[in-house]
């Protein structure tokens, strides 16, 4: 029988290519009847672009995605609070890439299929529910007005923040945690900042942007797509609506608050009026749960920790998920112990980075500064040490599982001996 992956995105594409890899039978079963390139910007941490690179993904990587070269935090007026290098250029084995989400998953998909067969993956079908049997796993899913159900050997929750597997887990648990922020996610095609690789944040917590390229500079414009993120905090009093998730937004809504950010080295709300569309999200995670598991099913990426797009590690730990219930299915077998064994592995962990990035992520000095002396200096270390921002920047990639020395001494998650 076959593993059950309930879920198309970047977790459930990123694990049937590692189970392919591995010879492990499966089948994906994607809600949308005909999946398409959606999203924005995300980051590719060093630790995902390793696996990646593992199943022989670089070439796909360098062809979609734009190395980054370095990662930085100002100050509302675009002050230089503190930069540093990411990816090779800090000392990694392996790069950073910013990339659009939608062309990643494409990509993801493309290789699946050239790979495994296009029957490989199942659209328009929604996971709804699930069941353990003696010998078997059981996934219930809807297509259209039809319901029907499906036996593998395992069950795979890939499904996302609003997983309808972590729902029938967890029944009473209700809808995702807003923290009262919200943001605006587009794309402008301009000329890149800095390096032309840079990632950078500014602000504070109640006001901030995010800025980064997902593609190189055009050899004759000198343009290059620039993806950006608005975030304004409201009242958590203030309700969200679910079915505004992902809403076409309208200029209007936060484009004042930004006004007056001109840097010296980048016209922010020129950048945001360049847009083609923009779209709102909250800002929501969910609390960590003790258990993923369930006899023969359990849940991975977002489905099992979603957290605040906080430190750029969301799809890369759903990556890190992927490889790791690989590695345990050859340690194990491809039966309930390996489940366990990976979520022993992953849990913790995550549970850590979720707590982190609600309030000690690596965006808080942003906050430390503006508390400090209101965004304003001349020179950053009369308002904080180096020392303290060095410190600052090591805890979270260790908390993230993206420390240089210890990602670049720890073995590959498979060896390649496992695969002969």
């Amino acid at each position: 029988m076959a593993v059950l992956i309930a879920g198309g995105g970047i977790a459930g594409l990123t694990l049937g290519l590692t189970l392919h890899q591995i010879g492990v039978p499966f089948r994906i079963y994607e809600r949308s009847a005909r999946l398409a390139p959606l999203g924005v910007g995300i980051n590719l941490q060093p630790n995902a672009v390793r696996e990646l690179y593992d199943l022989g993904l670089k070439p796909m990587l360098e062809r979609v995605g734009i190395r980054t070269r370095e990662y930085g935090f100002f100050s509302k007026s675009g002050r230089e609070i503190w930069v540093e290098q990411r990816g090779k250029w800090a000392g990694y084995h392996w790069p950073q890439y910013s990339i659009h989400r939608g062309k990643l998953q494409m990509a993801l998909l493309d290789e699946l299929i050239a790979r495994a067969g296009p029957e490989c993956v199942v659209p328009g079908h929604r996971a709804i529910a699930f069941s353990n049997k003696e010998s078997a796993a059981e996934l219930t899913l809807e297509s259209g007005d039809r319901i029907q159900s499906v036996e593998g050997e395992l069950v795979i929750g890939a499904d996302g923040i609003h997983s309808a597997i972590r729902a029938q887990m967890y029944p009473d648990e209700g809808e995702p945690i807003w923290n009262g922020a919200l943001l605006w996610r587009g794309t402008t095609i301009a000329k890149p900042f800095r390096t032309g690789a840079s990632m950078a944040l500014a602000g504070h917590d109640d006001q901030r942007i995010v800025l980064y390229p997902i593609s190189a500079a055009d050899a004759k414009t000198g343009l290059a797509t620039i993806n950006w993120i608005a975030e304004l905090r409201v009242d958590p009093a203030q309700a969200w609506r679910k079915e505004d998730w992902n809403r076409p937004a309208d200029l209007a809504e936060f484009l004042p608050a930004f006004e007056h950010w001109q840097f010296d080295w980048l016209d922010v709300p020129a950048l945001i009026r360049g847009v083609d569309k923009v779209y709102e999200y909250p800002m929501v995670d969910r609390d960590p749960v003790d258990r993923w598991t369930d006899g023969r099913v359990t849940l991975m990426g977002d489905a099992a920790h979603p957290t605040y797009p906080v430190g750029s590690n969301g799809a890369s730990q759903a990556i890190v998920d992927a490889r790791v219930i690989g590695a345990e299915f050859l340690a194990h077998g491809v039966n309930a112990d390996a489940l366990l064994a990976y979520e022993q592995r992953i849990r913790p962990h995550t549970r850590n980075v979720i707590l982190a990035n609600r309030g000690s992520g690596p965006d808080r000095i942003m906050q430390i500064v503006e508390d400090r002396c209101g965004g304003d200096f001349e020179h950053i270390e009369q308002v904080i040490t180096n020392e303290e921002l060095t410190a600052h920047a090591a805890a979270y990639k260790s908390i993230a599982g993206f420390a240089v020395d210890a990602l670049n001494a720890s073995p590959p998650t498979i060896e390649m001996n496992q695969l002969e």
